[in-house]
């Protein structure tokens, strides 16, 4: 019998270890050209997420699903600083491996709007709209701050989570091509869209 879900705001300490490596396994395609090691790239994130500033699908204790996101200028993985990463890979490649995250995914946000870090549902749930349910408390959250949008950004090679965004609400407003990283990203571009959250 499987139990209902729950939704809610802020991930609790027990599960931090576990929304790292979903984190990890969601985003790998991003990750691992940068941090080849998947079990560091776990522990650099296990230290740097912040808990609060973040959506989470619960099924009893079992974390099944979460979305980072920007707020108040700081971000789920706002955690993940020059020190931390240091720590996990040594000097000379974590201040590369700064440099490069620094390049590549910094996030600019403006006034009004909220800045989605990222959705990861489990494997074993797709299928039972614990996305589209995530998003929904997101904007709830959202609305309730007095955002006025939620931006994302979802890369090319990601169809299924853009079939996601475009059902829930979200429009591209555009998309920046860089061909010539995809031997080494994985991808070639990268879609901003955007959902308008209404009065």
């Amino acid at each position: 019998m499987t139990k209902p879900i729950h939704y809610q705001i802020g991930l609790s300490e027990p599960c931090r270890q576990r929304a790292a490596e979903l984190y990890e396994e969601a985003f790998q395609q991003k990750f691992t050209p940068i941090v080849k090691s998947r079990e560091k790239m776990v522990e650099i994130l296990v230290d740097g997420i912040q808990p609060e500033l973040s959506v989470v699908a619960l099924e009893g204790d079992r974390l099944v699903g979460l979305a980072g996101f920007y707020h108040s200028s700081n971000s789920f993985t706002g955690g993940i600083n020059t020190s931390n990463i240091i720590k996990r890979l040594g000097l000379i490649r974590g201040l590369w491996t700064v440099v490069l995250f620094g390049i590549l995914y910094e996030r600019k946000v403006s006034e009004g709007e909220l800045f989605m870090d990222g959705i990861v549902v489990d494997p074993e749930m797709r299928g039972r709209g614990v996305g589209t349910a995530i998003l929904d408390k997101l904007s709830e959250f959202a609305k309730e701050s007095g955002y006025r949008t939620i931006k994302l950004q979802v890369i090319d090679t990601n169809n299924r989570a853009r079939n996601l965004y475009e059902s829930q609400g979200f429009i591209e407003i555009k998309t920046e091509h860089y061909s010539y990283l995809k031997p080494f990203l994985g991808f070639s571009s990268s879609t901003t869209m955007v959902k308008e959250l209404g009065e």
